[in-house]
């Protein structure tokens, strides 16, 4: 049974799992960047059939989101909607000159690349917007695409996880993707997870287990963190033969009378 508590007299803190809805917008152009309602990203234009918009799981105080949002879910009520605006040095942080650079065109040119504006691009395993082409040159802006900016969040705490096995499944989610599949169980300090089928083979999950095993310490406390694979025999099942077959088999079988002696 769930027990997310939607009370509004409770007040979140830190290390709290909650789940959130929001919108977000940049200040300075009013336009909306992102948010957990289908409907709100289709008037925003930025919609993406790709994504799945609903409210979202989080550890509050695990880094996982801007600082300034961080702190305004502190003390936030249950059920209340709230309306903060972030600056620049609490959300994306203040743009860096010297993270514009110039490149060759040649450089994107050897991978097959035809560089344009707006294209994110990835170059020494960092990634950047190309922000101008001139001739044989590009700027690229390695900079955070919402640095600089500051970001208003309006945002209601719709509940507040509270057994230990729906925070168990609230930071798979968060961290994997789905829960589905996964079967927790907490006991004197020990978290076990028997894994589904899907986890033996997929890369994602060997990322994000990692990130897991850091969530289930901060928010479980948990000393030990077991994923069990299983691998369950399938007993082949039995081929009943048709009465029919069986009568036909006897009848071959039986011996004939009055044969020769």
């Amino acid at each position: 049974m769930s027990t997310e508590k939607a009370d509004d007299a409770v007040k979140i803190s830190k290390g709290d799992i909650i789940r959130l809805e929001y919108d977000a917008w940049v200040v300075e152009t009013g336009a909306l960047f992102d948010t957990t309602s289908a409907e709100k990203a289709k008037e925003g234009n930025m919609f993406n059939e790709n994504v799945t918009y609903t409210p979202i799981p989080m550890l509050v105080g695990g880094g996982r989101t801007f600082a300034g949002l961080e702190e305004a879910l502190e003390g936030a009520e249950v059920g209340m909607e709230k309306e903060v605006v972030i600056p620049p040095e609490k959300a994306a942080g203040l743009r860096d000159p010297k993270l514009v650079e110039l490149h060759p065109v040649r450089e994107f040119l050897k991978q097959d690349i035809e560089p344009r504006v707006g294209m994110e691009v990835s170059m020494k395993n960092r990634m950047g917007t190309i922000i101008a082409v001139t001739t044989g040159r590009v700027r690229v802006d390695f900079n955070r695409p919402l640095a600089g900016k500051s970001l208003k969040y309006k945002f209601k705490v719709l509940s507040r996880i509270e057994s230990p096995e729906d925070k168990v499944k609230a930071i798979l989610e968060m961290d994997y993707g789905t829960s589905e599949g996964f079967k927790p169980t907490i006991e004197d300090g020990k978290v076990a997870v028997i894994l589904p089928d899907v986890c033996k083979y997929d890369q994602k999950w060997l990322l994000a287990k990692y990130r897991v095993v850091t969530d289930l310490r901060d928010a479980m406390k948990a000393e030990t963190i077991q994923f069990i694979e299983e691998f369950v025999k399938k007993e082949e099942e039995k081929k009943e033969t048709p009465a029919s077959e069986e009568s036909e088999k006897e009848t071959k079988e039986a011996p004939k009378e009055g044969g020769s002696e």
